[in-house]
């Protein structure tokens, strides 16, 4: 599991000139002090000691060295080329030959490349900026000009005191930005000072710095700087491309397999174009199913989620189909080729700080979360409750007789007072009275 842990900033409100030194001594102080606690723990488990790199975004582990990266290995820091440079500075006419040469080069992206108006930046044999996480971040929120593989034309380039810029297929600031607001005519009738189509560009920008001055350089000097990121030799489309992969992945491509875990591009490079497409939905899940081949030849069915291959299920005629669902190239795009966790490639499982190992067969789960402090009791918990006793079934009635008419007239009411009970005799009456009441 990697874990990752972002700086915090010190806020330290509206406070006058006079307090704002104790404040900040006082908030420092807390911060040293929790780096020192920090310390103390990743002392007292030194298997379980990381190093994390926020600007790179690199997390080693402090045991073995294995430096795994948080970020796709296409945005990771490059290996420095080994150009020898002269020291002598760059002239005049030097200067005219290299933007005769490198004006209007093809090349191929070795490696994203963003738009905006400040670009990547590369140190001649050094490396670039910037790198890991900020590379990520500055192409998710400026847009993407160029994926790795595509064609690049060096369409503008200038050269100041301590650097070469590059502006590729376009670059990536519109012509004229002043002049295309200004417009220019009497009454009503007004005219732009510049033509504009309205479009935004999608080019990107470069930039190649040197330490002190720009040394004397020719045209395949410059190339060989600018390898790690643009490859000029002469290539095809699928050569560019897969030469931005790793060993194992351009291997597939390829030999025309396909993985899961792979990008659309991926599989269509290695297979084309799908012959049939169907959509459908699992569950809250869309995806899309590209089939290749046709029976008798073998079927390969690729379902994709968003730009993913998320299944390839592979069917022959007579036999059971061959089902693969578990992402291969996740791990090889975001480290050099080996497994993400370095203990996976031992053998044994390696504890990290925030593991519980736990059997489910032996031991019971663990309690569930509470705001109870430790040791506290309610009120609930004293209440003693009657013991539960046995359920009691009603009993079953007798059968009835089947020769038994059963009396179905209804029945008024009866009383207790007028329960019929034993009659009493009538006496006699007597003589004299009127038996007429």
């Amino acid at each position: 599991m990697i874990r990752r842990f972002q700086p915090q900033r010190l806020n330290y409100g509206s406070v006058s000139r006079a307090d704002a030194r104790p404040n900040c001594e006082s908030q420092f102080k807390w911060v040293a002090g929790c780096c020192a606690v920090a310390a103390l723990l990743v002392a007292s488990s030194a298997p379980a000691q990381i190093t994390i790199n926020t600007k790179t975004g690199e997390v080693t582990n402090g045991t073995t060295g294995h430096t795994i990266n948080t970020v796709d290995r296409r945005y990771q820091q490059i290996e420095p080329t080994k150009v020898p440079l002269t020291k002598s500075e760059l002239d005049a006419k030097t200067r005219l030959e290299l933007i005769r040469l490198l004006q209007a080069e093809q090349g191929f992206a070795m490696r994203p490349f963003p738009r905006g108006h400040k670009g990547l930046t590369l140190q001649a044999n050094g490396n670039l900026d910037p790198a890991g996480e900020g590379y990520l971040n500055m192409v998710t929120s400026e847009g993407l000009s160029a994926k790795p593989g595509d064609r690049l034309v060096l369409t503008d380039i200038k050269i100041e005191r301590s650097r070469i810029v590059f502006d590729l297929n376009g670059g990536p600031d519109p012509k004229h930005r002043l002049l295309r607001h200004i417009q220019i005519g009497a009454g009503p009738e007004m005219n732009p000072v510049v033509q504009d189509d309205g479009q935004e560009p999608v080019g990107a920008r470069l930039s190649l710095t040197f330490t002190d001055h720009i040394p004397e350089l020719t045209g395949a000097e410059v190339k060989a700087l600018l390898a790690p990121l643009i490859s000029f030799d002469l290539k095809t489309p699928i050569q560019a491309f897969t030469d931005t992969l790793p060993t194992k992945l351009k291997d597939a491509i390829l030999n025309h397999h396909v993985l899961v875990g792979m990008t659309t591009d991926m599989v269509l490079f290695a297979k084309g174009q799908p012959e049939g497409k169907t959509r459908e939905m699992e569950g809250q899940m869309p995806f899309e199913e590209w089939i290749y081949g046709k029976p008798p030849q073998d079927v390969e069915f690729v379902r994709i989620n968003g730009n993913r291959v998320i299944r390839v299920e592979v069917a022959s005629i007579g036999e059971t189909p061959v089902i693969f669902t578990k992402d291969e190239v996740q791990g090889l795009m975001r480290t050099d080729g080996t497994p993400l966790d370095p203990g996976a490639a031992s053998g044994p499982h390696v504890a990290k700080v925030g593991d519980v190992e736990r059997n489910p067969d032996t031991e019971a789960p663990a309690a569930p979360p509470s705001l109870r402090s430790p040791g506290e009791k309610l009120p609930t918990d004293t209440q003693t409750t009657g013991v539960m006793r046995p359920v009691q079934m009603p009993k079953p009635k007798p059968p009835e007789q089947p020769d038994a008419t059963p009396d179905v007239s209804p029945q008024p009411p009866v009383s207790d007072a007028a329960q019929p009970g034993p009659a009493k005799p009538q006496e006699p009456p007597q003589a004299g009275t009127d038996q007429q009441n």
